[in-house]
């Protein structure tokens, strides 16, 4: 389905689809799909997402997920209660054999506690990048690149690390005529006891994606750019450890990338055994919350804590929280309240 009737008809064709619509609602109530993957801007997230879900279709739904909590809240409110459907975001870097493993290391304490994090999405986007209308807008692109570009590795981080308790930020918009930020750094504690350091950038012309945690007997590190195998992450030992433990550390098995394709695998598996599946309710949510809390935190120049933006503060319904200096001018200065769904159904 696409607005575009000349390029849904052109795609279907290629792709032998027998079916090509320009009206969500009428593909919905005709095909009944039993999966809605949403590729649409961020603000149209919400909107789709909950109409698929109440046609009884499961969600598969593109980064940024929506552009605020509330939107988060309403979409998850419109979800089943017993076995789907669901509502998924697409955090491919969190799914492969990689990731698996390291996450798998990291709970059962094999390289010890995890003590001190770094996370790094530092990229290059030039003004032609920006001469796009919609880009570098809060109502359109739904933030700057801790939205657009860094929440993947913020997201596999938190899959690493667990939950996160607070974070204490800063933001800047150096380079580029955006309402948005154009780069932030972030320090962040885990309730494991880690600290964490976050830079998101556009602003590097060496452009690179990279999470490094140092764990008691081991530091693991992935450098990648937008996609990572096995031979992007590399684990040293402390100097006392035994060669046995680290050829089990090191031994990652079959190489699964990070991809779409290994997350929908693992998606259609959890729509077949009726579970929730991962990366969706409260394990979706937590990017889009520390992402929201890292603005407020920018904003407002204090710590905010984990739980802390919920209805009635500024930033559950805008992440620029009205501030001055970022809100933009006119109407969406003033960030609305809620919508009635999602105050009813938002967390305490």
């Amino acid at each position: 389905m696409d607005i575009a009737e000349g390029a849904v008809r052109e795609f279907c064709g290629e792709a032998g689809i027998p079916h090509a619509y320009t009206d969500l609602e009428r593909m919905l109530e005709e095909r009944r799909p039993d999966l809605v993957a949403v590729c649409t801007p961020p603000t149209l997230h919400r909107e789709q997402a909950v109409a698929a879900l109440r046609a009884g279709a499961w969600v598969w739904c593109e980064k940024p997920p929506v552009p605020t909590l509330a939107d988060f809240d309403a979409v998850e409110a419109a979800e089943g209660t017993d076995g789907g459907p669901y509502a998924a975001i697409v955090f491919q870097h969190r799914f492969g054999s990689g990731a698996r493993h390291v996450r798998r290391l990291i709970d059962e304490r094999a390289m010890g506690r995890p003590l001190v994090a770094h996370c790094q999405t530092t990229w290059y986007r030039d003004a032609d990048y920006y001469a796009v209308p919609w880009r570098g807008r809060w109502a359109t692109e739904g933030g700057g690149p801790a939205m657009g570009h860094g929440i993947h590795q913020m997201d596999l981080l938190l899959d690493l690390l667990g939950p996160w308790t607070e974070v204490r930020a800063m933001a800047g918009r150096l380079v580029h005529d955006v309402e948005t930020e154009d780069v932030s750094t972030a320090l962040v504690r885990f309730a494991n006891g880690a600290l964490a350091t976050v830079v998101n950038s556009v602003l590097s012309p060496d452009e690179v994606s990279r999470i490094r945690v140092d764990c008691e007997r081991a530091t693991v590190e992935l450098t990648h750019l937008y996609g990572h195998s096995n031979d992007n992450w590399r684990i040293t030992p402390a100097p006392d450890v035994p060669e046995a433990d680290v050829a089990a550390w090191r031994d990652f098995g079959a190489d699964v990338p990070s991809s779409h394709l290994a997350q929908l695998r693992d998606l259609v598996a959890s729509m077949r055994a009726g579970e929730r599946p991962r990366s969706s309710g409260a394990d979706g949510r937590t990017s889009l919350e520390l992402i929201t809390a890292l603005y407020k935190s920018a904003f407002t120049d204090t710590t905010v804590h984990a739980g802390e933006i919920g209805p009635g503060d500024p930033y559950y319904t805008a992440l620029h929280g009205g501030a001055p200096g970022w809100a933009p001018a006119g109407p969406e200065a003033a960030a609305p309240e809620a919508p009635t769904e999602a105050r009813a159904e938002a967390r305490a």
